[in-house]
């Protein structure tokens, strides 16, 4: 069972964007709680292909892209986006829930890791002309926790109305 951990109401700033993504992080993780492996995979809205498990290993690039490629600087690895614009969407039926939380958590684990060791003000290692874009475009730590958040929140969102379209279980 996952265990969420409510934000404290009155923390500094770094507490307060660590909880919040702590807390949608778990948030997401909670909603495949009791799911079969075919459950998981269900996309339930067509022409979705959007399922609980699609999230999480969309959720688990999505923290490497930032944390890791992007913070840190390492060279660019993705674990589904080479494959096509909706890999992590995509899951196989060999692609049990259980692998799949297992890497979640492992990108989730090193995300923790990276931001922990920078200020909220440390700059990216990369900008947005590595990404060949015309400016030079370089978050700072902030910036990318508060992106993650809203990430978080919109997929979150999506995993209620997918969780409850597979077995009626709803909640916050």
């Amino acid at each position: 069972m996952t265990e969420r951990v409510e934000p404290p109401p009155q923390p500094d700033e770094r507490v307060a964007l660590e909880s919040f993504l702590d807390y949608l992080r778990a948030t997401l993780r909670w909603k495949a709680d009791g799911l079969t492996d075919e459950q998981a995979r269900t996309a339930t809205v067509e022409p979705s292909i959007m399922s609980i498990a699609g999230l999480l290993r969309h959720m688990a690039e999505v923290e490497r892209h930032w944390f890791q490629m992007y913070l840190r600087g390492d060279a660019e690895d993705r674990l589904f986006w080479h494959i096509g614009p909706d890999a992590d969407f995509e899951v196989p039926a060999t692609v049990t829930l259980a692998e799949t939380l297992a890497l979640y958590d492992r990108e989730v684990g090193i995300s923790r890791e990276i931001a922990a060791g920078h200020a909220l003000d440390d700059l990216a290692a990369l900008n947005d002309l590595d990404r060949g874009r015309d400016e030079d475009w370089q978050p700072n730590l902030r910036w990318i926790m508060v992106h993650m958040i809203e990430e978080y929140a919109r997929h979150a969102g999506h995993a209620d109305l997918i969780r409850e379209r597979i077995d009626g279980v709803t909640g916050d």
